[in-house]
């Protein structure tokens, strides 16, 4: 679920929230980084368990309804075709979906149900749905069901804005997580398979090296933010150093400690990745600015003999 980007950016908040609150007890600013790390992988599960909640509304509503003193024929006899979508079937049956949500106490839709049921009301006043309804009257295929659910998701859950307050309200970091984890779920939904038994939960970690590589970025770069620093500052003489963003700052000394103290990253991976993150995250200019600097860096690190990178190709 996680990739290095996504690390790299995680590092770099924690690092500026550090700034901000003038925090200097390490462990517990590490501790918070892995807390925000952990929160993607409950916004992963609450994002799976809005699907699960919004079927069991709507059989909870054709239940009820049936049972109406009185009640019209269709609503005795409703079409439950939308309950029985066999890719919702597969998520509410998921033992492993089932199973996460109970140990991390993914309740947020137990307490919050208004949202759940504007989501349904929005999926049943949608267009594809009106067309998945009346589209056959048998039993339900799975490749129909897995194509509506896909576009549920896409056009309806993912973009909804009531849902992105209520995510923003309750967690803030969720916000730059959201992207990465509706892609994700998106892309296993379109890989279930009708002889699927159970759905794979993603892990948080690809592997063990990656969760090594958050605590490393962030330590090394924490303590070594002052000879860090003197790597740019003689790079910078058009600059005043107390103008240029914190961000950037940030930015520039992560790069040059894995540049210099991550010798199986190839440079170019290391200067592309954060030149992407400065446009996304800092001032319109800045990965200019941060793209000559670093561009300098290299060329002197070289000539210096500075750069050690092992493994073929990773200059």
């Amino acid at each position: 679920m996680l990739n290095r980007r996504h690390i790299r950016v995680k590092v770099m908040q924690s690092i500026y929230a550090m700034h901000q609150h003038q925090g200097e007890n390490l462990d517990r600013e590490e501790k918070f980084l892995f807390q925000s790390i952990d929160n993607m992988h409950d916004l992963y599960l609450l994002m799976l368990s809005a699907l699960i909640e919004i079927r069991e509304k709507e059989e909870e509503y054709l239940e009820l309804a049936s049972k109406k003193h009185l009640a019209t024929k269709e609503e005795r006899n409703p079409s439950k075709k939308f309950v029985k979508n066999k890719v919702l079937e597969l998520l509410s049956n998921s033992n492993s979906i089932n199973n996460a949500i109970e140990d991390r106490k993914i309740t947020n839709w137990k307490r919050n149900d208004d949202i759940v049921l504007f989501l349904l009301e929005a999926i049943k006043t949608s267009s594809f749905f009106e067309d998945y309804m009346g589209n056959g009257t048998g039993d339900n295929d799975f490749n129909e069901d897995r194509e509506f659910i896909a576009t549920l998701f896409t056009e309806v859950i993912a973009p909804n804005e009531k849902l992105y307050d209520y995510l923003e309200e309750h967690k803030l970091t969720w916000l730059d997580d959201l992207p990465t984890v509706n892609t994700l779920i998106l892309k296993q939904l379109k890989q279930l398979k009708p002889h699927n038994e159970d759905f794979s939960i993603s892990k948080l970690y690809k592997d063990i090296d990656d969760k090594d590589y958050v605590k490393s970025l962030f330590r090394k770069t924490v303590l070594n933010e002052t000879e860090l620093a003197k790597e740019y500052i003689d790079k910078t003489p058009n600059w005043d150093t107390e103008r240029i963003a914190e961000i950037d700052t940030i930015i520039l000394k992560m790069a040059i400690c894995e540049l210099l103290k991550f010798p199986s990253i190839p440079v170019k991976v290391t200067i592309n990745e954060y030149l992407e993150i400065a446009k996304e995250y800092s001032t319109p200019k800045s990965s200019i600015f941060i793209n000559g600097i670093l561009d300098n860096l290299v060329k002197d690190f070289q000539k210096d003999n500075r750069l050690t990178k092992a493994g073929r190709g990773l200059l």
